[in-house]
């Protein structure tokens, strides 16, 4: 009997043939089919049918296509496949042999998690296939609410999407697309001149923009539990030798620090002990006895078992487009922060205060830092009355 060259091994081409990726499908036919590749799919067929012809008509495919594939694969794992003996049966080679032992034995074994898999991902596209299900794109600065309104919204059917970031960051997502909604925190009444409104006013644009109310929170000095050190003023933030805890820059209590240090002239320093990404892990360092102080929220002060010295109430907003606003979504989120039981789920957050929850509030208003004179060189003394 003579074969040809063909069932010897091929050169192997490298370690990247032998990654695995999984993949599925969506459908509604009401098969569930293991996770499968289709390269098996061949092997096995022809293991049953002993002919390329055999395999094809099995798998409801031609001759021509069953025949491709299987060159194809020799070529791409460089190993052979088949031994192809003219007027002979066709046998898998050792490799082809091992192939389907090894996703045979893999079936076997993760079939459970297979299935569990399976089921996880028809619970997860079940809701983006429920029309009464809305999902609402969040991109926020740190917050000890926010989750808390996620839970709150999970049960109205409403997804919120959130991603932790900088206050900048967040409104920065926003006018990229990137997200429906941003939150940011500011003090209130700070002059056109602030710190403030240097870091947000070029981010948000009358007109284009549209604040949320979601609440007023306090900020200040989280110290350990009795307050060894007798800190009890910002002044008391840079006494030397405090191991301090510092915020990120494009954090908004980053902004508010500096806010609140240029109203009392002080200067802040760059001597940080730590610098940490939120409000949590910055109680976490002084709790742990990393840090001596951190500047944040009373909330997660409070959560670490430290004091809190207060020092600022802020406002905490959330902001979209105003073409966004009439999104069910988004509609369904306002009536949301106007209920009852969000104004019950902050007043028992420490700091938090239910403040024009679910407003829509224009930005002039609630901050009035343009002067469209600046805005638009030129318009002159129409766009400064207009402005009035």
């Amino acid at each position: 009997m003579h074969s040809d060259d063909s069932h010897r091994p091929l050169p192997l081409r490298g370690r990247a043939a032998h990654r695995v990726q999984l993949t599925y499908s969506l459908g509604d036919d009401g098969s569930q089919q293991p996770v499968h590749h289709p390269l098996l799919a061949l092997l096995d067929a022809l293991h049953g049918g002993g002919s390329v012809l055999a395999a094809s008509k099995a798998l409801g495919l031609s001759y021509r296509h069953v025949w491709g594939e299987l060159k194809r694969w020799e070529t791409t794992l460089g190993r052979s496949l088949i031994v192809w003996n003219k007027g002979q049966r066709a046998l898998l080679t050792p490799f082809g042999e091992k192939l389907l032992w090894a996703e045979r034995r893999a079936q076997a074994r993760l079939a459970p998690q297979i299935e569990a898999l399976r089921m996880e991902l028809e619970r997860a596209f079940a809701d983006a296939f429920d029309d009464r299900v809305d999902v609402l794109s969040v991109c926020a600065s740190h917050d000890q609410a926010l989750p808390l309104l996620r839970e709150l919204a999970l049960a109205e059917q409403l997804h919120l999407d959130i991603e932790f970031a900088g206050s900048l960051d967040a409104l920065r997502a926003l006018d990229a697309g990137r997200c429906l909604l941003a939150g940011f925190h500011v003090l209130d009444g700070v002059a056109s001149r602030s710190v403030s409104a240097r870091a947000y006013r070029a981010r948000l644009r009358p007109g284009h923009h549209k604040l949320i109310g979601f609440a007023q929170r306090a900020q200040g000095l989280m110290v350990a539990a009795g307050n060894p050190l007798g800190l009890a003023a910002l002044a008391d933030f840079v006494r030397p030798g405090l191991r301090r805890v510092g915020r990120p820059e494009g954090t908004g209590t980053r902004v508010l620090l500096e806010e609140l240090a240029q109203r009392d002239g002080l200067d802040l320093g760059a001597d940080y002990a730590l610098i940490e990404p939120s409000h949590v892990a910055a109680a976490q360092a002084v709790a742990s006895g990393a840090a001596d102080v951190a500047f944040g929220l009373e909330a997660a002060a409070r959560s670490a078992g430290l004091d809190f010295v207060p020092l600022a109430h802020e406002r905490y907003f959330l902001v979209t487009l105003k073409s966004s606003l009439d999104l069910p979504a988004v509609q369904r989120l306002v009536a949301l922060l106007g209920s009852t039981a969000w104004a019950q789920t902050l007043s028992a957050l420490p700091g938090y205060r239910a403040t024009e929850p679910g407003a829509v509030l224009a930005l002039t208003k609630v901050l009035p830092w343009w002067n469209y004179r600046n805005e638009r060189p030129g318009a002159g003394i129409v766009a400064r009355r207009r402005s009035a």
